[in-house]
C-alpha cells in the first residue's frame, strides 16, 4: 500500500472514531490515479487570536486594544509532506503534493470581535483530497492597500495609570514561515472527497507585548519587548513609527529583540515555523 493510501485510510479512520460522516471516504483498493483524482476545497486562514480581538494587558502593564492590525502575505502554500516537516528540526519540505496562492493579500488580523472566526485568506476549489501537513508563506511589503509599503501594521491604543498613547507600528521586514502540521485543539488539514479542510497561519503577537496574566518568568514575558520601550518613543501622547525609526531610536540592544520576536511570530496553531529573511 502506497503512502498517500495510508495517510487517506488513518485520516478516514479517526474521523470514524470521533463519529464524523463517512461520506467522502476512502477505499484502500482505489487506485493511485483514482485517489489523485479525488478532490474538495482548501481553505486557508490567517488568525492573531484573542489578543487581537480582544486585546490583553502587556508585560509591563499596558492595556492594549488593536483597532487594525494589517499583514500583508504571499505566496501561501498547502503541502502533503512526506516525511512531515519539523520547523525545528529544520530541512525542506518534501511535498507529494501543493497547493499555491500566487496572489498577494493584506488581512487585518483586528477584524471581528472576540467571538469571530479567523479571517478566510482565500478558499481554493479542486485541491487534491489528502492530509495536508505543512504550510508556509510569505510576509512581503504591500504595494497597495491599508498596508502600503509595509508588511505589518498595527493600529490600536495603548492605557496604563490614566495615560492613553494612540500608536501606530509599521513594521516592513520581509520574511518567510515554513511550518509543520497545526498543532491545537482540533485537527486541521485532512480533505476528503468534495469536503472542506482549512489551514491557519496564526500570529502570537503576546510574544511581542508579553501577558500579564502569563507568569513572569513564562517564556512568553522573558522574551518579549514590552510596550514601554515603544512609549519612550511618542510625542504627545501619539506614537507612529516604522522601521527605520525602530532601528535608529530603539536601542541596539532592543532593536535586535524585536527582530528575533519577528522571527517567532508566525505559528501554525501552538506549532513552530522555521522562519527566514527574504533577500
Amino acid at each position: 500500500m502506497t503512502t498517500r493510501k495510508v495517510q487517506l485510510l488513518l485520516a478516514s479512520l479517526m474521523l470514524l472514531a470521533t463519529g464524523m460522516p463517512l461520506g467522502c471516504s476512502q477505499s484502500a483498493n482505489q487506485s493511485e490515479t483514482q485517489i489523485n483524482e479525488e478532490r474538495g476545497f482548501l481553505q486557508f486562514r490567517a488568525n492573531g487570536e484573542d489578543f487581537v480581538r480582544k486585546g490583553f494587558v502587556s508585560i509591563d502593564g499596558w492595556q492594549i486594544s488593536f483597532e487594525h492590525v494589517y499583514v500583508n502575505l504571499a505566496e501561501i502554500t498547502a503541502y502533503q509532506s512526506e516525511p512531515p516537516f519539523n520547523a525545528e528540526a529544520g530541512g525542506s519540505i518534501q511535498a507529494q503534493e501543493k497547493v499555491v496562492l500566487n496572489q498577494a493579500k493584506t488581512v487585518d488580523l483586528a477584524e471581528g470581535d472576540e467571538d469571530a472566526e479567523s479571517i478566510l485568506v482565500a478558499e481554493v476549489a479542486n485541491a487534491p483530497a489528502g492530509q495536508y501537513n505543512a504550510l508556509s508563506w510569505k510576509m512581503i511589503k504591500a504595494k497597495e492597500g491599508p498596508a502600503i509599503g509595509q508588511t505589518l501594521v498595527m493600529d490600536g491604543t495603548a492605557e496604563k495609570d490614566g495615560r492613553k498613547i494612540e500608536f501606530v507600528v509599521k513594521l516592513d521586514q520581509e520574511l518567510e514561515y515554513r511550518c509543520g502540521e497545526f498543532i491545537g485543539d482540533e485537527r486541521k488539514g485532512i480533505l476528503l472527497r468534495d469536503g472542506t479542510a482549512e489551514l491557519e497561519a496564526t500570529f502570537h503577537f503576546d510574544h511581542l507585548f508579553g501577558d500579564r496574566n502569563a507568569p513572569a518568568d513564562d517564556v512568553i514575558n522573558t522574551g518579549a519587548l514590552g510596550f514601554e520601550s515603544l512609549v519612550a518613543l511618542s510625542k504627545d501622547q501619539k506614537l507612529e513609527v516604522d522601521g527605520a525609526e525602530l532601528k535608529s531610536r530603539l536601542s541596539a540592544t532592543e532593536y535586535k529583540q524585536l527582530e528575533e520576536i519577528l522571527f517567532n511570530l508566525g505559528h501554525v496553531g501552538e506549532g513552530h515555523c522555521q522562519a527566514n529573511p527574504i533577500a
